[in-house]
């Protein structure tokens, strides 16, 4: 029987329906928190979806998914969640790497292959599995929970180790918001000047308005564009990774094969950004595509959390947020140089 047939189709909704329900409900309870978060202080100190990679773990402490829910989880942690990938790439315009200019790019650059370097290296130093700190450094130096949950399958991380690295580092990200705008009149940054130092520093785009806006719409506007060029680097970074990360088998093959090497989803992120940027997708459509796949990435963080055990991750967290904290460091006195050093 087909399973493109009606009765196959049924069957496989049959089979995928409890569990990618029972992650949806998760899902959708952590949106609401996010969505009462930003009335109450006008954005989500903790994402939607970092709280549903939380919740999800709290779930599992006090009742462990049956046998029923596990086809639909593992449906919704990975190929919703590398479709969701791909729907990201939708909502990215590479234009952005012409207006950002050529100074402001290589900053970027800069700041970003520091940050991912000089974190696997402290993370492998502090002790984190090189899956760990690949994932710490790659949250830090581009997009954070995009990021994270981009790479993670092509170095064929844990679940624990994506997990810490998701949680901790989205909740010491906001410290950042908090502390960063306290820096601007002790280093007599102007405003725009303040908002390049967040959009090379703060962890994700949330973040970054919420810390710039309040400051000027200046600030924010530059944070933003900022921000977003290191979204652009998301694609080849993580292509890297699946080339280097390739069976090994693949390297006894002359024969280069981008199919081979680059996960399907990072070339659809890189053809949908392309779309988008000749206008093909409409910003309309790109921006709908944006909230679908923050909806999937969501409720798959959610089933990633049912498959984490928290015990593991308490093991790792103090050496994990001290690399965090390492990086974020970095990434403000970095920034800070390059933009004496560059005249931005």
């Amino acid at each position: 029987m087909s399973s493109l047939s009606p009765a196959g189709l049924q069957s496989r909704a049959a089979i995928l329906g409890p569990g990618i329900a029972l992650c949806a409900a998760v899902a959708g309870g952590a949106w609401l928190i996010a969505k009462l978060e930003e009335r109450l202080f006008t954005y989500a100190v903790i994402e939607a979806v970092v709280l549903a990679l939380l919740a999800g773990m709290l779930i599992r402490i006090l009742w462990i998914p049956t046998s029923r829910f596990a086809p639909g989880i593992t449906f919704t942690a990975k190929p919703l969640l590398e479709f969701g990938i791909v729907l990201l790439g939708a909502s990215l315009n590479l234009r952005l790497l012409e207006e950002a200019g050529f100074r402001l790019f290589l900053t970027v650059l800069i700041t970003t292959s520091a940050a991912l370097g000089v974190g696997i290296v402290i993370g492998r130093k502090a002790g984190l599995t090189t899956g760990l700190a690949i994932l710490v450094a790659v949250g830090n130096a581009i997009c954070g929970n995009s990021a994270i949950a981009a790479t993670a399958p092509v170095i064929k991380a844990k679940k624990e180790e994506v997990a810490a690295a998701l949680s901790l580092t989205a909740i010491l990200g906001v410290g950042i918001v908090i502390a960063l705008p306290h820096l601007q009149p002790i280093f007599g940054l102007n405003d725009g000047q303040y908002g390049i130092l967040a959009g090379l520093s703060v962890y994700a785009v949330p973040q970054v308005l919420a810390a710039t806006f309040p400051v000027s719409a200046v600030s924010g506007q530059i944070g933003t564009l900022v921000k977003l060029t290191r979204v652009l680097l998301l694609g080849p970074i993580v292509a890297l990774f699946a080339y280097l990360y390739r069976d090994q088998d693949d390297t006894a093959r002359t024969r280069f094969s981008l199919r081979r090497y680059v996960p399907w989803f990072v070339t659809g992120f890189l053809l949908t950004s392309i779309l988008r940027t000749i206008g093909i997708i409409p910003d309309s459509i790109g921006d709908y595509a944006q909230d679908v796949s923050k909806v999937l990435t969501i409720a798959a963080m959610a089933a990633l959390g049912f498959g984490v055990d928290i015990h593991v991750i308490r093991k790792t967290g103090g050496r994990v947020a001290a690399v965090v904290l390492g990086l974020l460091l970095l990434l403000v006195a970095l920034g800070l140089i390059l933009i004496q050093a560059f005249g931005l």
